[in-house]
């Protein structure tokens, strides 16, 4: 009796996490994960990747994001290495400091 307990249990649990995984393949993707992948991607010139990308969200939201992306490696690198943001831009880009 146990065991055709056991099986029934691990039937309902096996389907379960089929659920699971279907609803986070099929879950869209968040802005900020367009974004951390698309610039990812751009960095290791992965075009094929890139296209991918481009297509979990509009290009105005990517937009969006890749912006918010920068200005928050911006402040992290600027506090890492006792800089202003300014200084650590401009540095990054390879411009002369003011």
């Amino acid at each position: 009796m146990w065991g055709r307990v056991r099986r029934i249990g691990g039937k309902v649990g096996d389907n379960l996490r089929a659920e699971e995984r279907t609803e986070r393949e099929e879950r869209p993707h968040n802005l900020f994960e367009a974004a951390a992948a698309y610039v990812s991607a751009c960095a290791e010139d992965d075009q094929e990747r890139i296209d991918e990308v481009t297509g979990w969200v509009s290009p105005e939201a990517l937009a969006f994001g890749v912006n918010e992306l920068a200005c928050r490696a911006v402040i992290a690198l600027a506090r890492e290495r006792d800089a202003s943001p300014r200084t650590v831009a401009r540095h990054l880009l390879g411009l002369p400091a003011t």
